[in-house]
């Protein structure tokens, strides 16, 4: 078993009433590696000035981690077939909108990835394909939820 932590710090600005629903949503994710993220609510469900258009959302951080673990996992399948990958892109998207049971969730992810290999000819579409499947059975953060996450190769 593995633990994961995450210290989440919001503080109201003494300018703010916060009952009136006129307050910062900014806020910290702290990391125990040190790492320091400035977040806030999505501009989509809470409008400027009360978001922070430029810090990261739960809503995108969530659709990161499937595709960090995602691309993570590729990693090692092809570093296990010995093929070497100089970059690896996805453009990574979310969809939010009511689920089955009429919840409001991210219903589907879509990796948009595109990856160079140092030696293209080493590798074919067959297996490409078979490393994004085993990639995708493998990560823990996809097999943690209950929405729709496909992968389209993009050349």
């Amino acid at each position: 078993m593995s633990e994961y932590n995450a210290k989440v710090v919001w503080r109201r600005a003494a300018q703010e009433t916060f009952v009136d629903n006129k307050y910062s949503r900014e806020h910290l994710w702290k990391f125990d590696g040190g790492a320091c993220v400035a977040a806030s609510a999505s501009p989509n469900i809470v409008p400027l000035p009360y978001s922070v258009a430029q810090n990261v959302d739960p809503e995108e951080a969530f659709v990161a981690s499937v595709s960090s673990c995602h691309m993570l996992f590729f990693l090692a399948q092809a570093a296990k077939r010995r093929l070497v990958i100089n970059d690896y892109e996805d453009n990574a998207v979310g969809v939010m909108k009511k689920d089955s049971d009429g919840k409001i969730s991210i219903t589907d992810i879509e990796l948009n990835v595109k990856v160079i290999f140092a030696k293209v000819e080493e590798v074919t579409r067959r297996e490409i394909e078979e490393m994004h499947h085993l990639s995708h059975e493998q990560c823990f953060i996809a097999n943690s939820i209950k929405g729709q996450v496909t992968t389209n190769i993009i050349e």
